[in-house]
């Protein structure tokens, strides 16, 4: 698939209510603005959308990867907005598991699902991307998200793909629940 434009966020959070964080919060989103071969008309068979992802999904966790750095992928999270003449289906179809699994390979494996978020939308939409922990869904800590606005994106006739990286918890989490460090990572849960 084409791309138009790639664009990229950082997040950076140094405090949160007066307690500084070591190392920072850092929420990365990459995006890749696509052109929608089936803008305005109905198609059955979306397996070329699903073979496509692969590739997209190759070059935004690649730049999302760098822009966390210095820090590992603790969490992840996708997300596409479809343009007005399209269906929320077809920004599903580029995120199934072909894109999910570039995108955890990437991070150095992992054991969760990957939380998504889609919606149909003209230029300048907010959308809010999900993520959890990579290995276990159940690490209350990691349940956070990244909120973009895309400039002038998506045409009507285009997607807008996102890949998130994130490189730990919440700040100042506190809640309970399962900790990062009693993971087992046996089957995305716990």
């Amino acid at each position: 698939m084409q791309i138009r434009k790639i664009l990229t966020f950082v997040d950076e959070a140094r405090s949160e209510a007066g307690h500084g964080a070591e190392p920072p919060l850092r929420k990365v989103a990459s995006v890749a603005v696509v052109q929608n071969p089936f803008a305005g008309k109905y198609q059955e068979d979306l397996s070329s959308l699903v073979d496509a992802s692969a590739a997209i999904g190759r070059e935004l966790s690649e730049i999302a990867l760098n822009l966390l750095k210095p820090f590992p992928v603790e969490s992840y999270g996708k997300g596409a907005v479809i343009g007005l003449a399209g269906e929320q289906e077809h920004g599903v179809a580029l995120l199934t598991t072909v894109f999910g699994n570039v995108i955890r390979d990437t991070a150095g494996g992992g054991k969760a699902w990957i939380s998504s978020m889609t919606k149909r939308a003209s230029p300048g939409a907010t959308i809010d991307v999900p993520v959890a922990h990579k290995d276990a869904l159940y690490v209350r800590s990691h349940y956070d998200g990244i909120t973009i606005t895309l400039p002038d994106a998506p045409l009507p006739d285009e997607i807008a793909v996102i890949c998130v990286y994130v490189n730990r918890g919440r700040l100042n989490a506190r809640v309970g629940g399962l900790s990062k460090d009693r993971i087992q990572g046996l089957d995305g849960l716990i």
